[in-house]
């Protein structure tokens, strides 16, 4: 990963954090600025520290002597020796007007629990898993795209990433390129991976809102395998990201006969509560 440098200290890096029975102190180890409005970075992962891919995690600096903490989902796989996450940088945010500062050798303070609704084991058995999302909704997804086992459980994963402007398209490298460069599964994702982008306030090839692209049924025109409709019966769904968005989808897969699920009821969709309330 590249790494993204700044000459203004960050809040973290003026003292080191110290752990405590809710949180790890971990050490920043790379950054990546995709452009002035998104940045990517990885902690160290704690020996004891378990999550499920797509889960999220606490995550904060001090503030005033306390934490100041937001909920982040988790972009590495459940098997990652690093732990990666995608965020926005808000210049007047309590949190990212901060975050967006650090620097590897950084500490951040890491929560010990994780949770969340967007795992493999809160939806039914299918064929086809579709992960919608917009802006930094994609981090979860880049978890469950990363993580073997997601090959193992879906004969197709489709990952469909609407951003307003190109250079919002974080990871289009990596995602256009079917997760080549990862050992664990470039082979599977081969043949199983689809990957589409869309951008709906610059010039690009698709500029359609994934609502847009599954209300008319434009969405199978771009690679997706198999059938040009959606089914309840093979089909499963993520989706994560602005509320209107969630609303809008959902709606539609109600429409469709899908059913929500959770974690204590898998369902053929799945959305992240703990974000959209």
């Amino acid at each position: 990963m590249q790494s993204g440098r700044n000459n203004t200290m960050s809040q973290a890096a003026q003292a080191k954090l110290t752990p405590s029975a809710a949180f790890h102190a971990e050490p920043v180890l790379w950054v990546r600025h995709w452009n002035d409005r998104l940045f990517s970075f990885a902690v160290s992962r704690p020996a004891s520290f378990r999550f499920r891919s797509g889960e999220f995690v606490m995550i904060g600096l001090p503030a005033e002597g306390k934490p100041l903490l937001r909920a982040y989902s988790v972009a590495s796989p459940a098997h990652a020796d690093e732990l990666e996450f995608l965020s926005i940088k808000v210049q007047d945010g309590p949190l990212t007007s901060k975050l967006q500062l650090i620097q590897p050798g950084d500490d951040l303070w890491l929560g010990r629990k994780t949770t969340g609704t967007l795992v493999a084991d809160a939806l039914l058995p299918g064929k086809r898993l579709f992960l919608l999302a917009t802006g930094t909704g994609l981090a979860p997804f880049l978890s469950i795209i990363r993580d073997p086992e997601i090959y193992e459980r879906f004969e197709h994963v489709v990952v469909v990433h609407s951003v307003r402007r190109v250079s919002d398209l974080a990871y289009r490298q990596e995602l256009t390129a079917k997760l080549a460069d990862d050992p664990l599964v470039a082979e599977n994702a081969a043949m199983q991976f689809t990957y589409v982008a869309t951008v709906t306030r610059e010039e690009f090839p698709n500029q359609l809102r994934i609502t847009t692209m599954l209300r008319d049924g434009s969405l199978f025109e771009h690679g997706v395998p198999g059938a040009a409709e959606l089914s309840p019966e093979t089909d499963r769904a993520m989706m994560c990201g602005s509320m209107d968005m969630i609303k809008d989808l959902s709606a539609i897969f109600e429409g469709k006969g899908f059913a929500e699920g959770s974690n204590a009821q898998p369902g053929q969709y799945v959305i992240e509560r703990a974000f959209v309330g």
